[in-house]
């Protein structure tokens, strides 16, 4: 296309290049603000599609939150998870459970073993005849 018939060689002359007569279409007001402005107000959906870590928090962890379990049970789940067994001696780390809990009522008295459990979770075995051992070295987690 040839230089003459550009729009902008019609607009010469005429200030606004068709923009409005106050200043619309200088400085940053058409994109919302100077760099990361908006981001909490006018650019909250841009945020969330494009940039959903922009506001976290420091990524440096102390070193308790990468040893939280991942799977759990509770002391009222021991009946099923003994079903079918003759022995009553439960490993709860070898089937991939974390932490023993204590909600719920122990019918029987197991032998349980198991990386953490709570207090409430020892008492409840202890007070059916059972006993509960770590597997961790540490004893009994929170």
């Amino acid at each position: 296309m040839p230089t003459r018939f550009r729009k902008v060689r019609r607009q010469r002359g005429s200030r606004t290049h068709g923009y409005g007569q106050i200043g619309q279409h200088r400085h940053s007001g058409q994109q919302g603000g100077h760099g990361n402005a908006g981001l909490h107000k006018h650019k909250w959906s841009w945020t969330i599609k494009y940039d959903p870590d922009h506001f976290g928090r420091d990524p440096f962890r102390p070193p308790s939150y990468y040893h939280k379990p991942s799977r759990w049970v509770n002391v009222g789940d021991l009946d099923e998870l003994a079903a079918g067994k003759k022995a009553k001696d439960l490993d709860l780390s070898a089937i991939g459970v974390g932490k023993l809990l204590g909600s719920g009522v122990v019918s029987g008295a197991y032998q349980v073993k198991v990386d953490f459990f709570t207090k409430r979770a020892q008492a409840k075995i202890e007070a059916a005849g059972g006993k509960i051992s770590s597997a961790k070295p540490s004893g009994h987690g929170t």
